[in-house]
């Protein structure tokens, strides 16, 4: 009899095993950490970086940044003023937007600082923001979407203006604003929803990419996009990311999309990678084109370059690129787009709307 039970105990713990097992979700690691979607490309063992290569080779790059790429403060300024009352898109720079829904303003990965690294060490800026943290309009919701310096940017979540703004992180990264005086700050899984008015909800997606601030917290973050619906509109802040099965995924369940924000730079880490304008973690202009093509995205916008030297690509390629190539993944030159940095648009003449 007790052999009977022993064995109907042992069969039901196996079936509960199973069925966590079954439950268990892909991006969650038993150690804490996290990875990317399954199926998603995996960075080339070869890749040892090298700090020396890097320096050596970022000293050939030519410097010379367009004045036209860049718009006078003045115009930024009035340009700010005429669209208060209008949805708009502005490009600060790198990776942040101020995007104006409603009565809704967002803001997106505010980095303000000189460098992109802790203290004074990292990358530094060879454009300033196209404003500066007094000049940003009231901030309703600030998103952030990993943790690398230059997204999670420490001095501007510090001295940011408007802490009463609602904060959507990913998970295990709302202590740094909750230390800083933040009281509204949300951790977000991959396809955890927020409803943030009767017009407005935000979902939180999958990228492929990592996290890491130290030696000793690879991946100990999540990481991710940001999907905003608002008006029945779709926005994808994609950033950063490298190319991945996923999209096709997403497209499907959540596209078309409106409009996508996606990283075009930091892609080309020859010779140290041995091989030229191909990053697992982002996207070159070709890639980012190809992702948003499988969101079956409208129209998409270029970001991530013109701002930091995080790799070895020429600094003005990236966008050159972009336009270049965009027929090819089935976008004319009106709906492959790349701002200037301080460039404010009405949402009007980007998308139907």
């Amino acid at each position: 009899m007790n052999k009977i039970l022993y064995f109907l105990i042992l069969v039901f713990s196996l079936d509960c095993v199973s069925v966590a097992m079954e439950k268990k979700i892909y991006h969650h690691l038993p150690d804490g950490t996290f990875r990317n979607p399954e199926g998603s490309p995996k960075r080339n063992e070869n890749f040892k970086w090298s700090f020396k290569i890097f320096n050596q080779e970022k000293k050939k790059l030519d410097m010379f940044f367009p004045k036209d790429y860049v718009v006078d403060k003045n115009i930024v300024l009035n340009d700010l003023r005429k669209n208060k009352n209008n949805d708009y898109i502005a490009w600060i720079g790198h990776a942040t937007f101020l995007i104006k829904l409603g009565d809704i303003t967002i803001i997106t990965d505010p980095v303000f600082s000189k460098n992109a690294g802790p203290l004074l060490f990292g990358p530094k800026r060879y454009t300033k923001p196209a404003l500066t943290l007094k000049e940003i309009p009231p901030i309703d919701l600030f998103l952030l979407t990993h943790n690398h310096y230059d997204h999670q940017d420490m001095m501007t979540i510090r001295r940011f203006p408007f802490k009463k703004a609602k904060v959507l992180v990913p998970l295990k990264l709302s202590k740094y604003f909750t230390n800083n005086g933040y009281k509204n700050v949300q951790e977000m899984d991959w396809y955890d929803q927020v409803t943030i008015n009767d017009k407005m909800k935000i979902t939180f997606l999958p990228a492929v990419h990592w996290s890491k601030r130290s030696l000793t917290d690879t991946n100990k973050t999540l990481w991710g996009n940001f999907l905003i619906e608002y008006n029945n509109k779709k926005i994808l802040f994609a950033c950063d990311t490298g190319i991945g099965n996923i999209y096709k995924e997403l497209g499907s369940r959540y596209g078309p999309i409106d409009l996508t924000l996606i990283n075009i730079g930091a892609y080309n880490f020859y010779p140290i990678m041995p091989y030229k304008d191909k990053s697992t973690f982002h996207t070159n202009p070709e890639e980012a084109l190809e992702i948003a093509r499988d969101l079956r995205s409208k129209k998409v916008i270029g970001m991530h370059w013109g701002t930091f030297v995080l790799s070895l690509e020429p600094i003005t390629e990236p966008p050159l690129r972009f336009k270049e190539n965009a027929s090819k993944y089935g976008y004319n030159q009106n709906e492959a787009l790349i701002f200037n940095i301080g460039q404010i648009t009405p949402l009007n003449d980007i998308i139907n709307y």
